[in-house]
């Protein structure tokens, strides 16, 4: 059985947030969380904010529905985990002569997927 989680319009880029996400792909939860303690990135952190609710949504579905019943919640693996772009900030800063320099603020939105299998 899956469980998912999805953090929307983070305000990091999703290059700097693939960089964090792929070192916890296929892990099991618990081990997950110890990896992303210690990683220094600011990314990191909002990683493990979005695996903690994912296993909190996995707690809350084996108490509350009949057909999340059998989910072991000590074997859960993260099968997926993304970082997909989303709308982008556009801003202008001046230049020399008049013109204007474009300046883009991206962001992004940080998907895990929890498995028991």
């Amino acid at each position: 059985m899956e469980v998912q989680a999805i953090t929307k319009n983070v305000r990091m880029s999703a290059q700097k947030m693939r960089e964090v996400v792929r070192q916890i792909q296929g892990l099991p939860a618990a081990s997950a969380e110890a990896v992303l303690a210690v990683v220094p990135r600011k990314g990191a952190r909002l990683v493990a904010k979005t695996l903690h609710s994912a296993v909190a949504n996995a707690e809350d579905l084996k108490e509350h529905k009949k057909e999340y019943a059998g989910l072991r919640l000590d074997r859960l693996v993260i099968k997926e985990a993304l970082a997909q772009t989303a709308a982008s900030f556009k801003r202008f800063t001046p230049k020399a002569r008049g013109s204007a320099g474009p300046i883009i603020k991206r962001n992004c939105h940080i998907k895990i997927v929890l498995s028991d299998e």
